[in-house]
């Protein structure tokens, strides 16, 4: 009964986080630049900045604060200050204002995924958790805010994308705000044996840590061109407005039906194993787009994205979860948002950019100097560190 009950409980968690995430995400350019009248390169230098806010604080201050406090703690307090750092945006302010607030918001709100996923991470190594089952939970949130947010800026205006924020935050605060799982409620030891293995220099000791993280950082950084030229990609192919939103939506759902399975599908599969799936399959889904510049082409590679996203996820959670002491997980966890979900996809979108400009599929054939150089990574290293 308690393990359906913490089941339940990091499925929600999930599910309200990447609800308000599939508004941040894909949106608050776009609101800061209609409604707050800011201009494409404000607001883009703005989030900009915001992003390294964002990886600096993941990587430097969310391991400090699970030192320091429980996760359960660390996930009430980061949605608190969220949800009052997104009301400051209600009044009409000046640009060095704005920039202010974003730039607190990109550094304080993203912290809540790293340590939900923390949690994950202790409920798998001491409840055997089904972590894909939750993380689907995830992928439904971001679907259904991205279709709620297109419904509401084409009846009212984009000023909704603000209101839906605060009202998705103000469910986080509440259910921030209830019973955790008790794992989640201990406060990490203080011990000088215990702080020891929190530092990085010993997380970086643990035998194959760096090779999975640059293998993370590979494969995820690897998505940079889609994120950033999916949507104007397909626009250049002539698709419509509406069609253009179906389609990106078919990579989130095979990413779902991916974390669905994924505990049954990938339960006696080798780490290393997934990796080279993954590194693979992205290497396959990118060399695709750009050989074949066609929409029925680009929606088929839309499938992919469960191997070039979700199992490079998976396999990287089941490192931390199978091969790291709880004392480390929370590090381990800021590193990966930082490094992998945020800064590699911000460096890589600048050569992207350029490449886009001399032709579209171009953008997207570079990421594959990312994929390709993970698949001899995992050849020339399973055997030597076991993974």
């Amino acid at each position: 009964m308690i393990l359906l009950a913490n089941q339940r409980w990091l499925s929600a968690s999930f599910f309200v986080f990447f609800f308000t995430w599939g508004i941040f995400l894909p949106y608050w350019t776009g609101w800061l630049t209609i409604e707050k009248g800011l201009t494409v390169s404000q607001a883009s230098l703005i989030m900009g900045i915001g992003m390294v806010a964002r990886a600096l604080s993941t990587f430097m201050v969310f391991p400090v604060l699970t030192r320091k406090s429980s996760l359960r703690a660390v996930i009430k307090w980061l949605s608190i200050l969220s949800l009052l750092l997104v009301v400051f945006y209600i009044p009409d302010t000046p640009v060095w204002s704005l920039a202010a607030i974003t730039i607190l918001f990109s550094a304080v709100y993203p912290m809540i995924l790293p340590a939900v996923e923390s949690g994950a991470t202790l409920l798998m190594q001491s409840e055997r958790i089904h972590y894909g089952k939750s993380r689907s939970f995830g992928s439904i949130g971001y679907t259904i805010a991205l279709l709620l947010v297109g419904a509401a800026t084409s009846i009212w205006s984009e000023q909704a994308i603000l209101y839906l924020m605060i009202a998705g935050l103000i469910v986080t605060v509440v259910f921030a705000m209830k019973n955790a799982p008790a794992v989640l409620d201990s406060i990490p030891e203080q011990t000088s044996a215990a702080v020891e293995q929190t530092k990085l220099r010993t997380l970086f000791q643990t035998k194959g840590f760096l090779t999975i993280t640059i293998l993370a950082v590979l494969l995820q950084g690897a998505h940079a061109a889609y994120y950033s030229f999916g949507f104007i990609y397909l626009d250049d192919l002539g698709v419509s407005g509406l069609w253009i939103g179906v389609i990106l939506n078919v990579a989130v759902l095979f990413e779902i039906l991916f974390f669905r399975l994924s505990d049954r599908l990938l339960a006696n599969t080798k780490i290393s194993t997934m990796f080279l799936i993954a590194a693979i399959g992205s290497t396959v889904r990118w060399i695709a787009v750009y050989l074949f510049p066609f929409t029925a082409v680009f929606v088929f590679t839309q499938v992919l994205h469960a191997v070039s996203f979700g199992i490079a996820h998976y396999a990287f959670i089941q490192y931390i979860s199978t091969r790291l002491p709880k004392q480390q997980i929370a590090s381990a966890q800021g590193m990966y948002a930082a490094f992998a979900m945020s800064l590699s996809t911000a460096f890589l979108t600048i050569p992207a950019g350029y490449l886009y400009d001399i032709s579209p599929g171009l953008a997207f054939l570079g990421m594959a100097v990312c994929t390709i150089p993970a698949i001899f990574i995992v050849l020339f290293t399973r055997r030597k560190l076991a993974y």
